[in-house]
């Protein structure tokens, strides 16, 4: 059964608790995902990804269903993602700095690479280069492939709501930003 089905017979049964572990079992893997390449950081990820599941456990009794659990899986994600990095509690902890071992690990890995190897990585060093509002609409259109409403709905803060529209046309200019850098390195012609 889809997730969204499961989610909904639990609802209906009244079953909150295994609604929200239908959610955060069917939608985690792929919001997880989001929250890396957002964050860009793994530790940043799973403290999103605990408050992503913290409110979305706490928060599935008043959801409204004016939108699909899944996007609001993916609202919940998002604002989680801005609350890590933009919370002064997060910065308590000091990132470690690479490794003599972990750099010679890099470095032969890069050098004995396979060609795809070295654009799929220059690829993710263009998405890495992006705003955390690029990456998150690059992440929910390709990867995640959700509808322009369904990105509208994520990406709306509590202030005035992004219209579809404009998401597309931020889309267009962000491909047209991806592909001059990707020229300028050399990955197309």
């Amino acid at each position: 059964m889809p997730t969204e089905a499961t989610i909904a017979a639990c609802l209906a049964q009244g079953e909150l608790d295994r609604a929200a572990e239908a959610a955060i079992r069917g939608f985690g893997p792929k919001i997880l995902g989001l929250l890396r390449t957002v964050l860009r950081d793994e530790t940043a990820a799973a403290d999103a990804f605990s408050l992503f599941a913290e409110n979305l456990w706490r928060g599935l009794p008043s959801f409204r269903g004016e939108s699909s659990v899944r996007t609001w899986s993916y609202r919940l994600a998002w604002n989680a993602a801005l609350t890590v990095r933009d919370e002064g509690w997060r910065r308590l902890g000091r990132r470690l700095e690479t490794t003599q071992a972990a750099r010679l690990a890099e470095d032969v890995r890069t050098r004995s690479a396979a060609r795809v190897e070295r654009q799929l990585q220059a690829v993710a060093k263009l998405r890495e280069a992006l705003e955390p509002e690029e990456q998150a609409l690059l992440t929910l259109r390709i990867d995640q492939q959700l509808s322009w409403e369904e990105i509208a709905s994520v990406l709306s803060g509590d202030g005035a709501p992004v219209q579809p529209a404009t998401l597309r046309k931020r889309f267009e200019r962000l491909k047209e930003k991806l592909a001059a850098r990707a020229r300028e390195q050399g990955l197309v012609e």
